[in-house]
This record gives C-alpha cells, structure tokens and sequence, in this order.
C-alpha cells in the first residue's frame, strides 16, 4: 500500500517549475522571436539567455504535467470520483473560464498599448491552455485513476508498481514519449501550447506522475539511487544537442534528456526537499494564482522598462523585479484576502485549514 503521508517535495517542486515558468516567460522578451509568439519583445536582445532558456524548455512543462498526475492521487485519497470532478471544476475549470475571458484579455490590452495597436477585446485561453489541458485529462482518467486508487493491491497497480519501480521501467516511460513524438512530428519539439504535442505530451506526463505516486516507496527509492545517473545523462545530452545537433537532434535524444532532468529533479527534491516550512505554505497556495497573472505584471513592466535607455542585464533585472512584486503583491493585498477572488483563482474558500493545503495544492498546476 503506497503511503499517505504528506509530499513536501511535490510542492516544491511544483513552486520552482512556476517560479522557472515566470523567468522562462521575462527571457522570452529580451529574444527577437518574442513578438511572433505574442509578448512584448525588446529591441535590445540578449542572445545568451537562449542557453539556460533551451536547457529549461524541454522538461519544464512537462514536468508540471508530472506533478499534476501526482496530485490527482493525493485528492483521490479522501475523496470519490464525483467529489473529485466537483473539486476539479471549482479549482481548474473556473479560474480558467476566468482567465480566459478577463485575465488574458487584459494583458492584451497592455501588448496592444505597447505597439500602439487599436484595443480590442481579445479573450483566448493564451498561458492559461495548460489549465484546460489539465482538466480535460482529469476527465478521461477519472476512472481509470479511481480504479486504480480503489485496487492498489490489483493485478494493473502491481503491474504498473513493479515496473515503473525498476531501473529499466524508466525506458518504458521514455518510450511512450518517443512514440507520441514520432507520431505527432512537431517542430520544434519544445512547442508545447495549443499543439496536439503539448496535449498528448501531457496526457502522457499525467498518467505517468499519477503512477509515480501509486507506485509508492519502491518508486522513489529507485531513483534517489539513480539521481545521479540520471543527472549525468541528462547533462551530456544537453551538451550534445548544443554543441553538435543544434536544432537537428534526433527524438529520442530529446525525450531522453527531458525525462531524466524530470527524474533528477524529483530525485533531488524527494532526497533534500521533503520537508515542512512556513516559506512552502505561502509559496504553495500563492504559485497558481501567481502562474494565471503573471503576464499582465510581465507585460506591464516590459512596457516600463524597455523604453529605458540602459543596459539589457539591468533591464531584465528590472522587469523580473516588477513581474515578482507586482505578483506576490496583488496575491497578498487582493487575492488572498478577498473571497470572491480566492474563488475565481482556484483557492480554498477557507483558508484556516492551511495543513491540507499542501497536499489538495499538488493537485493544481
């Protein structure tokens, strides 16, 4: 029986994969391509950056659809299926019909504005898309996942437990994924939002991170042992796609390094990170709020910002400072405390029961 103790590693992990989204997305302004893909790009560029930002690209998303399959399992431990959709519903579907219809539009508004557009009211599901992918697979794997939860000792969980907690098992995850590349051919591979890749990619990435969990103990122990093999592959891989393949890296290359940085990282956390702080509570309730306005606060400081006539590192200094404190401040002086807004982005109503918070919070993005 996989144990039910409380994961403080997960919400760490799923704190740093949208703290590296929110700098993902400032890097994104200082490339030239930043305008094809809708944000506000600046005129000094900053051709470095693309490094870090190509080591994070092609396991950052992915592995939030890992923590997210995780979290379904933790809500299915006091929960039925139909008490879990209701959740799902309240914490994922609302905030992005919100999102869509007042978030997105708004920081429309701000991009508009910055290239002296006509204002148009633009709804669209922009950064939110991940949240209607997350819901959709709730949907499709409720009953499997409820199942599965229901029959732990079953002849499918001892299946998935013995495999997935072997070394080798890991080639069968990585499998899955070369096979949803080569069937879907995307390009880049790292294109990830409104493609049928990113779709199935996650699909894939939530079933798994739900298996990760059933399989208990054995699971994680595997891979604490193999962290650091699974970070040296992970590292060379890196190194060969940018120094010799560049944007021709065969698939499964790609998919191998996704996945052990994925591993590592889980590795990594559940060795040194599994562990209670006041810092994690706060940053655990504030991440999903924080990830569905952060591009009205990155927008709105690009716009400040990259009209000044200073160098490009200060700059992005600047408009990483604007995008944190403009987040955590309206989080803190308005979301937090104001019911109503609590509802529209996917917190608990009542906040006092902050213990159960970490664990329902993993559940989310």
């Amino acid at each position: 029986m996989t144990t039910m103790n409380r994961r403080h590693d997960i919400d760490w992990v799923r704190v740093i994969a949208i703290g590296l989204l929110l700098i993902y997305h400032i890097a994104i302004g200082f490339q030239s391509w930043g305008i094809m893909i809708g944000f506000i790009a600046n005129e000094k560029t900053w051709g470095s950056l693309w490094i870090p930002m190509s080591m994070l690209n092609i396991w950052r998303i992915p592995l939030l659809f890992f923590v997210s399959g995780m979290g379904v399992y933790f809500a299915l431990q006091n929960r039925n299926w139909q008490q879990l959709l209701g959740e799902r519903s309240a914490r994922i579907l609302l905030p992005f019909i919100f999102g869509f219809f007042v978030i997105v539009p708004l920081h429309h508004y701000v991009w508009q504005h910055h290239y002296k557009l006509t204002y148009t009211y633009t709804p669209g599901p922009d950064h939110l898309w991940f949240l209607g992918n997350i819901f959709s697979y709730v949907l499709i794997f409720t009953p499997l996942f409820y199942y599965m939860k229901k029959n732990e000792n079953g002849k499918v969980a001892q299946a998935i437990r013995k495999t997935i907690s072997h070394p080798l098992g890991v080639l069968v995850m990585i499998g899955a994924f070369v096979a949803e590349a080569l069937i879907i051919k995307p390009f880049p591979y790292e294109l990830y939002a409104l493609t049928w890749h990113g779709y199935f990619l996650g699909l894939i990435a939530f079933f798994f991170g739900f298996c990760f969990i059933l399989s208990g103990q054995a699971f994680w122990n595997m891979i604490v042992r193999w962290k650091w093999a699974f970070l040296s592959i992970a590292t060379v891989l890196l190194l060969v796609r940018l120094l010799y393949f560049q944007m021709n890296v065969p698939v499964y290359l790609l998919v191998t390094e996704s996945d052990c940085w994925i591993l590592s990282v889980l590795a990594f956390a559940y060795r040194y990170l599994n562990k209670p702080s006041q810092a994690l509570r706060y940053l655990s309730e504030a991440a999903y709020p924080i990830y569905i306005i952060h591009m009205i606060f990155l927008f709105l400081g690009s716009f400040l910002v990259f009209n000044l006539d200073i160098d490009v590192r200060i700059q992005f200094v600047l408009v990483s400072i604007f995008t944190f404190v403009g987040c955590f401040g309206f989080y803190e002086f308005v979301i937090r405390r104001i019911r109503l807004f609590r509802m529209l982005f996917g917190l608990k109503i009542n906040s006092a029961k902050r213990e159960d918070m970490a664990i329902q919070s993993n559940a989310i993005v």
